[in-house]
């Protein structure tokens, strides 16, 4: 239990102030079990209901976490290192072929809709108190959405999908409970989820996204919120295609308390159609980010959902940034109405270096998977020992670890900056690094 540690207190508030300080000064460690509720009010001397509520408080803080008949527990801290940094960096002379960018060709100039934007604002610029959401923006935005039959609802503007991701989760879930998650999954949002003293539970994902079977376990078990990437997956390109989408809206019409949240950052730069999950349960929330197709800094999203979860996203907002800029909303708006970015020129781009990538390695016998957008998972046996071999064949990929919770090894390889004269050199370097080590003899 607890050792040498010795609670106090009266209060609710004071006995889940002095939990905290223990927690913080390291008295009470990550993983430790906590004195049942009735044990610690005998020993205390006071009603079995006021330690109920100082662990309430404290998992609302997302101090401790309940798990069920075992009881509760401090639960483990987040981690202090982003998994982005792991492996992060290419050393001087070596190609990054690992950062997740965008080939910059392919993003939009800025300058005209830049300028357009400028003089509307000096003739009329926003002041405190005025409409967070652009109408133009709100009208493009909900337009593209109902072309690709995601459900009516309420139009937010956020700072990019994690910035809407974190602000759903917040508003509907609270400190430990659990998450179903891609694993392999984007790596930031593997680290908010536990910054936010929720639960990560690892989902299989396979060419089709998440395996069914995988988030009936994770939801039978308790999960009470699934994050799914529609399209271009984050980091091994799969797409929920037409069959799979129905496998889950039937697994989720099964747990229709479930809060679902979809991922579709890969509008824009796909030419795969949608399958939006959207509507099998009461819950949902649907989000899809500009940075893609138009360019990281344009830190810009569209968030959609079911009307109770919209408001309080926006509620909370208003209490927070207030709104995201109307110069950024309406410079994205400006895109969309004039055309800037061909999502079928884009996406052939990125589909022609993917898939030659794709073929190269099959041609030194690697399996690779990249059905979508600008990333090729490519497992591997051993993942520490291929990031290193391929250093030293000057090429600097993403290690595995950075999106992998239970799922076997594997790298990330970013083609967006590959040019067809790398393609072979790529997949050369990578049949040397995971090629068995040359067996030693000692006479």
């Amino acid at each position: 239990m607890l050792g040498e540690y010795l609670i106090t207190g009266r209060r609710a508030a004071e006995i889940a102030a002095d939990i905290e300080r223990a927690v913080g000064a390291g008295k009470l460690r990550p993983g430790q079990s906590l004195p049942p509720m009735r044990e610690l009010a005998a020993g205390l001397g006071v009603n079995p209901n006021t330690v109920a509520a100082a662990y309430r408080t404290l998992r609302e803080r997302g101090v401790i976490e309940t798990a069920g008949r075992r009881g509760s527990r401090v639960r483990p801290r987040p981690a202090s290192t982003s998994r982005g940094s792991i492996g992060g960096g290419a050393p001087p002379g070596v190609r990054d072929v690992g950062g997740g960018n965008p080939d910059p060709a392919l993003l939009p100039p800025l300058r005209e809709v830049l300028d357009a934007v400028a003089r509307r604002a000096d003739e009329r610029p926003v002041l405190y108190g005025e409409e967070p959401l652009d109408e133009e923006f709100a009208r493009l935005a909900r337009a593209a959405l109902d072309a690709d039959g995601v459900p009516a609802g309420p139009v937010v503007a956020t700072s990019g999908s994690l910035d809407a991701i974190e602000r759903v989760l917040a508003a509907r879930l609270r400190p430990g409970d659990a998450v179903a998650v891609e694993d392999p999954g984007w790596h930031s949002l593997l680290d908010l989820v536990p910054a936010l003293g929720l639960r990560a539970v690892p989902v299989p994902v396979d060419d089709e996204g998440p395996r069914t079977a995988g988030v009936e376990r994770a939801l039978a078990a308790g999960a009470r919120a699934l994050i799914v990437t529609d399209r271009a997956q984050n980091p091994t390109g799969a797409v929920v295609g037409a069959d799979r989408a129905e496998e889950l809206r039937g697994v989720l019409a099964r747990h229709p308390q479930v809060l679902l949240i979809e991922d579709d950052h890969g509008h824009g730069i796909v030419d795969q159609p949608l399958h939006p999950l959207a509507g099998a349960t009461g819950n949902w929330a649907f989000v899809r980010s500009t940075a893609k197709a138009y360019g990281p800094d344009l830190r810009v999203a569209v968030l959609t959902g079911d009307p109770l979860t919209l408001d309080r996203v926006a509620g909370r907002q208003r209490l927070g940034p207030g709104w995201v800029s109307r110069l950024l909303q309406r410079t994205v708006a400006g895109l969309w109405a004039s055309g800037a970015v061909d999502p079928r020129t884009v996406a052939r781009a990125y589909g022609e270096r993917r898939e030659a990538l794709v073929r190269a390695l099959a041609g030194h016998g690697i399996a690779a998977h990249g059905r979508s957008g600008m990333n090729v998972w490519v497992p591997v046996p051993d993942e520490t020992a291929a990031v290193a071999r391929l250093v030293h064949e000057g090429w600097a990929v993403a290690p595995g670890a950075r999106f992998r919770m239970a799922a076997p090894p594997g790298v990330r390889i970013t083609v967006s900056g590959l040019s067809p004269a790398d393609i072979d050199a790529v997949a050369a370097a990578v049949a040397v690094a995971t090629a068995p080590a040359p067996a030693r003899s000692y006479g």
